[in-house]
């Protein structure tokens, strides 16, 4: 299978400016291309994996990929379809800037990585005004979907600017870098075209290219990346490795083709093999196993796949003996952890900690063996805390029932 093909069959392609003209740059030549992390948090999320196995995939067939963080333009702040973004101060930019550029090399080690703050920082008001200003017109720039979406509500010239600063990164790497593609998800492709635009107009006989990838939504609508507690980072510190996978795992039947082709590295063949084997028995959700496998193993590591599976087997078969120190430290992590001293009463406990309404419930959930310590259940309704019922001297699992458990330190 041939680069572009192995795009279209993965649904990596949506907008393209030129088709038969990217084809044959992808097929048959070696091409600089371009993708851009404006440094707006300290981490990278899940979702950004669209993009980097995109490259990933484009490094495989021999391409050569061009990461610019956006230590300038995150100073400036890709306008938002709802509202601006909070402005960063320099420090901060160039601190995610390089935080960011990290997270990337283990996805990308051979990649040329620049900063865009390293050109703009030196282009005066006149000049930005005089060379790139004077090729957009009011007009053109209004009918930009995301500038569109935002007239309502208003939006700053700030953001509103943004744009016309990313196309000048697209023209400057064309120059300076020989880069002549730039991708990126479907709601860049205003911010695309603009640099396009700009690069054809001061070189019309360029041989630019664009293209984007359709964002990942679930099946229903929703927005991808969201958990519970907010999105799915790529820092184990911000989001474990057990969380990571249990997202994947309770994915709905519906999305699964759909992971495996945007978020894994998994050929055609084993992709199919997966789902024909899954939709013979999705009860046993081999397709959910195989996605969190594939992304916790890309994002961490193999150790970090096994021990998420270990956690989630202790967790969900309340065997916790085996679970070393730093697993109950990402079991805390992802679930919290409360105070809970030796020599407490387990009555009490059961209330502070909401696992009971009160001490006459939480009599009846011990009368009907519906509470465990760790793995042992508890029938003593004096029952208080002891040493032994900790593990590593100081992490401890109170359950009630088959779902409700807290987890605490002392």
């Amino acid at each position: 299978m041939k680069c572009y093909e192995n795009l279209v069959y993965r649904g990596l392609i949506k907008d393209v400016s030129d088709e038969e003209a990217l084809k044959k740059a992808l097929d048959t030549e070696v091409v600089k291309f371009y993708i851009g992390y404006d440094p707006t948090g300290q981490s990278l999320t899940v979702g950004h994996l669209v993009q980097l196995i995109r490259s990933m995939n484009l490094q495989k067939y021999g391409h050569i990929p061009v990461v610019v963080i956006g230590g300038g333009t995150g100073l400036i702040g890709d306008p938002r379809q709802t509202s601006e973004r909070k402005l960063l101060t320099l420090e901060e930019s160039l601190e995610n800037a390089q935080k960011i550029e990290n997270q990337i090399k283990k996805y990308l080690p051979k990649a040329i990585f620049v900063n865009n703050y390293s050109w703009l920082k030196d282009i005066s008001l006149i000049t930005f005004l005089r060379d790139y200003g004077k090729n957009y017109s009011i007009n053109y720039m209004l009918n930009k979907e995301v500038v569109k979406a935002r007239l309502e509500n208003g939006i700053s010239y700030t953001e509103f600017s943004y744009m016309i600063i990313q196309a000048i990164d697209f023209l400057t790497l064309y120059e300076k870098y020989g880069v002549r593609m730039q991708s990126g998800g479907s709601d860049q492709w205003g911010n695309i075209t603009s640099g396009l635009d700009l690069i054809r107009k001061t070189h019309p006989d360029s041989n630019a290219l664009g293209f984007s990838s359709p964002l990942l939504l679930k099946s229903d609508g929703a927005k991808f990346g969201k958990s519970e507690s907010g999105a799915l980072w790529l820092d184990r510190n911000l989001t474990t490795p057990f969380e990571l996978y249990q997202y994947f795992i309770n994915s709905n039947d519906a999305d699964c083709d759909t992971y495996l082709k945007f978020l894994t590295l998994l050929s055609k063949e084993e992709i199919e093999a997966t789902m024909q084997e899954h939709l013979k028995e999705p009860e046993k959700r081999l397709a959910q196993k195989t996605i969190a496998s594939e992304v916790v193993k890309l994002v961490h590591s193999k150790k970090d796949l096994e021990s998420a599976i270990k956690i989630s087997n202790a967790l969900f078969g309340f065997k916790f003996e085996d679970l070393s120190k730093e697993e109950f430290k990402d079991l805390t992590k992802s679930f919290g952890s409360s105070k809970i001293e030796v020599n407490r009463n387990l009555l009490d406990l059961l209330v502070e900690l909401e696992l009971s309404s009160s001490k006459r419930e939480a009599r009846e959930f011990i009368s009907s063996g519906a509470i465990f310590v760790g793995s042992t259940k508890i029938t003593n309704q004096d029952y208080v805390i002891k040493e032994n019922d900790y593990y590593h001297n100081n992490f401890i699992v109170i359950r009630r029932g088959k779902k409700k458990f807290v987890v605490g330190e002392k």
